[in-house]
């Protein structure tokens, strides 16, 4: 058998055709040097291998919930798509590009600092002031702020691609809020794991020493004192790099927050924690300049915090990269560089911009419109309304379109000349196939000038022929692997030295968004759980063998509705729902649109749970994503029509559920944020438990035991072996409602979860501090004596006229009510009712945040 690597062109090189592969090829037909030992390692692995490693990657990704939001895509949630064949670059190319692009940096520090400073460029016409007026990143309100420092451009980042010389140009800069970075390193933890001898053997450049510049460049822009407080500033869960943001928060070590989680008082930023409000020195910021303050910005921003540029003119809180940094990222700038580095700099730049053409300037603009059908044509800003057209694509309607706009708007638009990308070796079909490349660098400011990521981010088109390479078209990413001319010595951030830290300081003050989506991640899990458990039963009972009594059918699929709350379901008189429950029973499970349904549940918890992803350990991250591959085969197999025993169809997602629980218990730090999510699945268990014992055994059916009702409740309860072993099987309401009412062994009895809330409440902020009990713990209290005081056979007791456990309806009622008043006490005191999640099962229609 041939296991050698197959190519979808003509062999030049085992796996490689030097007219198709410009990274590979320098231009005399010659492999480069830095390429060698990897085409010959991945020769040696053959393509079975490396299919089998591809695979792994993508697990890894998977498994580590590596995403990138695409959001013309549904779900917008994507993961990440990475590669196994690296980009390769040599020492010396890596050394001349280095250098060039730690001037590039240095320029445009010195270019922010002079056009909100004395503007000497614009006065000089050294750049045409009309480019920089008219840029929708060029603030006025920022004018005059400074950071502590020299740099005022804390990070940059630049697109490149190799043009047919074999030179690597800039295609544009990135200066707001440089994003991939974080993916870089997911990318070179994921390689370093799966091609770990081919990794170390090829002596890499690291990148941990990148990363304990960009702390130490943070640490640095601090207004005042040591140990400043720096946070990540992220536009949410929506943005495309959210996952980037999470993770990169999570490795730095600072917490990850959103605008709304910041409040400005007093001429200074506070963190708002359950403790009380924590003071902000500096924002590593990832949202872009204008959505940053509402109050002297966009004023209708969710994103930025209000009055926060009132706080940086007074020198009070540092932001990196500076509000007002976008003006840098003009297109249009390219065109005006090599001018500005002779003023600042007196040379030429080591490294070159792609040509480019500012409309704004009537030379150019006439240019640019003879020549428009083979240019790239750009806005000079870089927002929702970006354009990037393509003139050899263009039809002659659509060129004359543009021709249009150019006259009637000339300043909003720059040219650049197309430049082909370099193609590099990708692993598609399991075959190397040449892919475009472009080439993300990263910088950070240190020791009065910039350090570079040893490599950065490669991202390669989806096909041979595509001209836009982005994340949000599907391009792969790539680990781009610097190689050095000896071993390195391996740095980690662990190695930095830890702030020192008190004994007492056994947890992180967390916004209250933080504990709230913590909460609401354990309520709706015990609800999906609960739900599903029940759901079990009702097929199971459906399809026994000795069926339940014809009159208790109604009785069992009533209580469906009203646990779910998916009204108005089996609660109408349609008679055929009851005679044919399966259509009613299916949309129950899988109708995500269905309010109350178990997959509106779990996708209510799979979005509360990726807003705390940092806070996550990999083992849970795993978990839920099983979680979400099960609800998809959930929906598929339920997609038709029922299938035999559909209880089992739904044993995977419940396993998984119980190791979710488990993992909340044994992973997570018993903490503030342990106990949020400890009182939402005691809270939730407790109401799910009221609300069944109403749904099941208030009503007793005509014609039928009076216990007829009670072994489902025990199976949906998991108490039916404790129940066989105790009581021998005799079916008995006041023996059953002992295991579940009062029984302080079992797990699932309303008097351990009313236990469990009282000991987690008593352990939130403040309550160590009261003399007297706080509102809540009164009412758990209530909850409590109310159930111990009540008599067992009373509350089975049936009334003969009503066929009802009055005195059962009477205490399940109350219960509810105080857990329902539980919630909102709780909600009032340390939620922000920033965000309004579907909610269900209450009879008030107040419940939930």
């Amino acid at each position: 058998m041939n296991t050698s690597l197959k190519t979808s062109v003509p062999l030049g090189y085992p796996g490689v055709s030097a007219d198709c592969w410009d990274e590979v090829y320098s231009r005399d037909g010659e492999i480069r040097e830095n390429w060698k030992y990897l085409l010959d390692s991945l020769q040696n692995l053959g393509p079975a291998e490396l299919d089998e490693r591809a695979a792994k990657v993508g697990q890894i990704l998977r498994d580590e919930g590596a995403t990138y939001n695409i959001y013309q895509e549904t779900p917008a949630s994507q993961t990440w798509q990475l590669d196994p064949i690296p980009t390769v670059l040599g020492s010396e190319e890596w050394n001349r590009v280095e250098a060039g692009l730690r001037e590039r940096a240095e320029l445009l520090d010195l270019i922010l600092k002079d056009l909100y400073g004395p503007r000497e460029l614009l006065k000089h016409n050294v750049i045409p002031a009309r480019l920089i007026i008219c840029h929708q990143g060029f603030l006025r309100s920022c004018q005059g702020i400074k950071l502590p420092t020299e740099q005022q451009l804390i990070f940059h980042s630049a697109d490149m691609v190799r043009t047919a010389a074999g030179e690597l140009q800039v295609l544009a800069d990135r200066t707001q809020a440089p994003s991939g970075v974080g993916y870089a390193l997911e990318n070179r933890n994921v390689m370093a794991r799966v091609f770990p001898s081919l990794f170390r053997d090829s002596h890499v450049h690291r990148l941990s020493i990148f990363f304990l510049k960009i702390r130490s460049a943070l640490a640095a822009i601090a207004p005042s004192g040591d140990r400043p407080n720096i946070v990540v500033l992220t536009p949410g869960s929506l943005n495309e790099t959210w996952f980037e943001h999470a993770y990169m928060a999570n490795y730095l070590g600072y917490p990850l927050v959103q605008g709304n989680d910041l409040t400005v008082r007093d001429g200074y930023v506070w963190l708002k924690t359950l403790s009380g409000l924590s003071r902000v020195d500096v924002i590593l910021r990832r949202v872009d300049d204008y959505f940053c303050d509402p109050v002297e910005l966009k004023n209708s921003s969710q994103l930025g915090v209000p009055g926060l540029l009132h706080v940086v003119r007074g020198g009070r809180v540092s932001i990196a990269n500076p509000i007002g940094a976008g003006v840098i990222e003009n297109t249009g700038l390219l065109r005006y560089l090599p001018a500005a580095a002779q003023h600042f700099l007196g040379r030429d730049l080591r490294l070159n911009s792609v040509k480019t053409w500012w409309c704004g300037d009537r030379a150019d603009c006439k240019w640019v419109l003879e020549n428009l059908p083979t240019l790239v044509l750009k806005s000079i800003h870089r927002g929702s309304n970006y354009i990037r057209v393509f003139g050899p694509e263009q039809s002659k309607k659509e060129l004359d379109f543009w021709h249009a706009e150019i006259l009637k708007y000339p300043e909003r638009y720059a040219a650049q000349s197309y430049v082909e990308p370099s193609r590099t070796p990708a692993w598609q079909n399991s075959q190397l196939t040449p892919l475009p490349t472009i080439f993300r660098s990263f910088a950070v400011a240190a020791e009065n000038s910039y350090s570079l990521l040893p490599g950065g981010l490669t991202r390669v088109g989806k096909t041979a022929d595509s001209r836009l390479i982005s994340g949000q078209f599907g391009s792969l990413s790539k680990d781009t692997w610097v190689i050095a001319s000896e071993p390195e010595r391996q740095i980690s951030l662990m190695a930095a030295k830890a702030p020192e830290q008190s004994a007492d300081d056994t947890s992180v003050d967390l916004p209250s968004r933080v504990v709230e989506n913590i909460y609401w991640m354990g309520r709706y899990a015990e609800r999906t759980e609960s739900s599903l458990r029940y759901l079990r039963t009702v097929f199971v009972q459906l399809n026994a063998r000795d069926q339940l009594p014809p009159a208790a059918i109604p009785l069992l699929l009533h209580a469906v509705t009203r646990l779910t709350s998916t009204w108005p379901g089996f609660t109408t008189a349609n008679s055929s729902l009851m005679t044919n429950p399966e259509r009613e029973l299916q949309a129950v499970i899988v109708d995500t649109a269905r309010h109350g349904s178990v997959a509106n549940c779990l996708e209510s918890m799979l979005r509360s749970a990726y807003q705390v992803r940092d806070l996550l350990s990999l083992d849970t991250q795993r978990i839920i994503n099983n979680i979400r591959d099960q609800l998809d085969e959930l929906r598929r197999s339920f997609a038709s029509e029922m299938s035999s025993a559909p209880e089992e169809e739904l044993v995977h997602i419940i396993t998984s559920m119980l190791a979710l629980a488990g993992l909340f218990h044994e992973s997570m730090v018993h903490g503030t944020g342990w106990s949020f999510m400890e009182i939402g699945r005691r809270l939730e268990r407790a109401t799910q438990t009221t609300a069944l014992l109403r749904a099941v055994l208030v009503e007793v059916p005509a014609d039928s035991p009076s216990a007829v009702m009670l072994p489902p409740l025990l199976s949906s309860l998991e108490s039916s072996m404790t129940y066989q072993r105790r009581y021998h099987g005799q079916m008995n309401v006041a023996n059953g409602l002992e295991i579940v009412l009062l029984d302080r062994n079992n797990p699932r009895s309303m008097i351990y979860q009313l236990e469990a809330l009282s000991a987690q409440v008593s352990k939130l902020p403040g309550s160590a501090t009261r003399s007297v009990l706080s509102k809540e713990n009164r009412l758990l209290l209530d909850a409590k004596s109310s159930l111990q005081l009540a008599d067992l056979n009373v509350l089975a007791a049936v009334n003969k006229d009503s066929r009802k456990r009055e005195a059962l309806d009477q205490l399940t009622a109350r219960m509810s009510n105080i857990l329902i008043e539980c919630n909102k006490t709780l909600s009032a005191l340390y939620f922000e009712k920033t965000m309004l999640p579907s909610t269900f099962g209450y009879s008030d229609g107040d419940e939930g945040k």
